[in-house]
């Protein structure tokens, strides 16, 4: 498979060939998937994303593969070769300390020092030949050369592929692909095989799983990928794995930088994780893509050395902790995420609820003008969207959702509802053929969610998934959320108070701290992740500061909201400036 760090978004191919396709030779239906993809898995079916020369060097040089060492005395391993934009700089640098440390018969001193696995049989062929071609003008004979290539290079699922011994170096660009585009069946057995694909758990999950564990004693991995698993659900497993037996060494934030050929969506970050025990990290965030600034930052990095402040490279403790997601902010940070966490009950606990609005499948069929939804008044709810709340407060465009749920939660007797039917019956095709409607035939008009209707009669705060800060608004009680929405409601908290919370800073650290970005710094305000916030008690909030929330929070006016909020938690005068607050 093809190095890569974006997130696939078309449907492939593959899951349809699977199950269409008798391959000959191939009775078993594991070993047919793999042969699907080693033949005509496409660019995008490979998650192939390729990393520019001056990143491969730098990691490089971050892992210690440099030519001052006996690079032929090391094994190194590239899990997801491609078209070796690792692989062949890793070669060039083998060759030259070879050349440095007394050459002898390359066969003979070199067999051993790479592995390197490509699935993708088209793209292996193209590398192999590079491969061949840079040993040959290497003071290495064509016979010999081919020798060796034809020992580094498997042909394979690097997942299931029978590769044995230890790597003191693992270094590459994982396949970045959805478990939507691999054979189920291959699903499965990665899944039997690895303890880390949990949930939804991208590729390049497991193949970090299997590349860590193929290290010896004091071995480097060294990856470049996209940053999701450090602080999402799915990446707790493997998370749990590093805390427990490696060492986060080093961590560079790759957010808006040149990294990649081509432009990717999910953030790339490199990653640096050693097989010993430490707990410091040290880090930086986006550098220059330059061969120059990088040498000399990698120089920093590895140096025995504190490095020195110009660098931008702070040193952390505790970034991994156990499953929890890893905090790759300043220390100054770190320490204010982990005194409120110490102090405060989560959000949930200090008596908020958080939700998500509802997702229907076919909104184009479930939504429409509400005085226009030709359905019984009691089978349609007023509905709030994203666009609704732009400026800050709610401006309803006069949209509804159709309500196919009865109060006991079950789907309500369509004859009981002859508008509801005919409006239905009329879009039955579309409605029937989604797949949740396919796994159910007999609820077909149900939505993906169920709609709860005394929700749209309860103030809530509504709140967009994914924003540059936090947009908060205050609805009192009219309307249904849309699934795009997160909403908060609350039988304790007064909801203009904790608007103002949720307007601060201090909410910003945590979901900054806790969620993935996306382009353009956004944050993505998910349940997940707002669920992580902590609160005081109401009851312990003194009148005049619930005075000061709630008066900031209906001016909108966010340095009010940061001072009653910092005066809520307590926060020094450090801790204020760690903010970017006032420091009084």
């Amino acid at each position: 498979m093809g190095s890569s760090s974006t997130r696939v978004h078309s449907k492939a191919p593959v899951q349809e060939q699977c199950r269409q396709q008798s391959l000959p030779g191939f009775c078993c239906p594991l070993s047919a998937a793999v042969e699907i993809l080693a033949k005509n898995g496409g660019i995008e079916a490979r998650g192939a994303i390729f990393t520019r020369r001056e990143v491969v060097e730098f990691l490089l040089d971050l892992t210690g593969y440099t030519s001052d060492r006996k690079l032929h005395s090391l094994r190194l391993l590239e899990p997801s070769f491609g078209r070796g934009d690792f692989l062949l700089p890793a070669i060039e640098r083998l060759l030259e300390s070879w050349r440095s440390f007394g050459q002898g018969d390359p066969v003979e001193a070199l067999s051993g020092s790479v592995r390197a696995v490509e699935l993708h049989r088209e793209t292996f062929e193209k590398s192999r030949s590079l491969v061949i071609e840079l040993l040959a003008g290497n003071d290495v004979t064509r016979d010999q050369a081919t020798r060796l290539a034809d020992v580094w290079l498997v042909n394979d699922d690097f997942l299931l592929a029978d590769i044995r011994g230890k790597f003191n170096i693992v270094v590459g660009n994982p396949p970045y692909v959805r478990q939507e585009l691999i054979p189920d069946v291959l699903v499965a057995e990665y899944r039997n095989r690895y303890l880390t694909v949990f949930d939804r758990a991208d590729l390049y999950i497991p193949f970090i799983e299997r590349s860590l564990t193929a290290l010896a004693e004091g071995g480097v991995l060294g990856f470049i990928c996209a940053d999701r698993w450090m602080k999402n659900r799915y990446g707790g497993p493997l998370r749990k794995l590093i805390f427990e037996r490696f060492h986060l060494k080093i961590y560079v934030d790759m957010v808006n930088t040149p990294a990649f050929h081509s432009e990717v969506i999910a953030y790339p970050a490199i990653t640096v994780i050693a097989r010993e025990q430490g707990k410091t990290t040290r880090m930086t965030h986006q550098p220059p893509i330059e061969a120059g600034p990088l040498r000399a930052l990698a120089r920093a990095f590895v140096s025995i050395n504190e490095p020195p402040k110009e660098t931008g490279i702070q040193s952390i403790d505790g970034v991994a902790s156990g499953a929890e997601p890893w905090i790759l902010d300043s220390s100054d940070q770190l320490s204010i995420i982990r005194r409120l966490e110490a102090a405060f009950p989560l959000l949930e606990e200090a008596g908020c609820k958080v939700g998500i609005g509802v997702a229907t499948g076919a909104d184009k069929d479930f939504i429409g003008p509400f005085n226009e939804l030709d359905v019984e008044d009691d089978r349609k709810i007023p509905l709030v969207m994203t666009k609704d709340i732009e400026d800050g407060t709610v401006r309803w465009r006069g949209l509804g959702v159709i309500n196919p749920f009865a109060d006991n939660g079950g789907l309500v007797d369509l004859t009981d509802y002859p508008r509801l039917r005919r409006y239905l019956d009329a879009r039955k095709n579309r409605i029937a053929g989604r797949h949740c409607a396919q796994k159910a035939p007999a609820n077909w008009y149900r939505t993906i969610d169920r709609i709860t209707p005394v929700i749209a009669n309860i103030p809530k705060l509504l709140i967009p998934d994914i924003k540059g800060q936090a947009h908060i608004v205050y609805e009192d009680g009219q309307f249904y959320p849309h699934h795009n929405l997160y909403y908060v409601i609350s039988d304790i908290w007064d909801l203009r108070a904790l608007q103002a919370v949720l307007l601060s800073s201090v909410t910003r650290l945590f979901i900054a701290t806790y969620s993935t970005k996306m382009r353009g710094g956004c944050l993505r305000f998910q349940a997940q992740y707002l669920r992580r916030l902590r609160l005081p008690f109401w009851g312990g909030v003194p009148e005049a500061l619930r005075a000061a929330l709630v008066q900031a929070a209906s001016r909108r006016d966010r340095a009010a909201c940061d001072s009653a909020t910092f005066a809520l938690y307590g926060l020094t005068r450090i801790e204020r400036s760690a903010l970017g607050g006032n420091e009084d």
